[in-house]
């Protein structure tokens, strides 16, 4: 067992006024993380997170090492848990963000991430999230475009069948 996964006793977390949520991750780059210690780690923070039920920083962290090791799902969860737990977390409104913009999306990335942009207290918060923000309104503009269907497909699913239809009724009559 590696000494940088050691997580601060409950205790600890909970009195801590300064926590950061990255605070509780123990590695820098992702990629180099293995398997068995992210889920020894996302063991721990589910345990923290049983015992500290209204804590966002401690959702926000299990989110991300949920997505870490590309559990979109439970890391969806995590995050949305700890945006309603405290709506006014910056860490966790980002990352929800940034979650919907690598999965691409984007126009709820782009809502996400300027709600992180309001709550951002510091200039470094509000820089990240203006970067983020950056990168989610150049991809919308650039690359990527996100489809709404906000049109009925009644019809043109009646007409497609009716062709089909249509299709075989001539196939059968020669």
């Amino acid at each position: 067992m590696s000494d940088a996964l050691t997580v601060p006793t409950p205790s600890a977390v909970a009195t801590s006024a300064e926590l950061q949520p990255f605070a509780l991750l123990p590695w820098r780059d992702p990629q180099t993380v293995s398997p068995g210690d992210l889920s020894l780690h996302i063991q721990r923070l589910e345990q923290l997170c049983l015992e500290n039920p209204k804590s966002a920083d401690l959702r926000t962290c299990l989110g991300m090492a949920y997505a870490v090791g590309y559990d979109v799902y439970k890391s969806m969860d995590a995050l949305e848990a700890a945006t309603a737990i405290d709506p006014l977390n910056f860490w966790a409104q980002l990352k929800y963000g940034e979650l919907h913009y690598r999965l691409r999306t984007l126009r709820r990335a782009e809502e996400e991430t300027l709600r992180a942009v309001e709550l951002a207290r510091s200039p470094f918060q509000l820089s990240l999230a203006r970067k983020q923000l950056q990168e989610v309104r150049g991809m919308l503009h650039h690359s990527a475009r996100n489809v709404h269907w906000n049109k009925p497909l009644t019809v043109p699913a009646v007409v497609f069948s009716l062709m089909i239809v249509t299709m075989f009724v001539t196939m059968m009559w020669k």
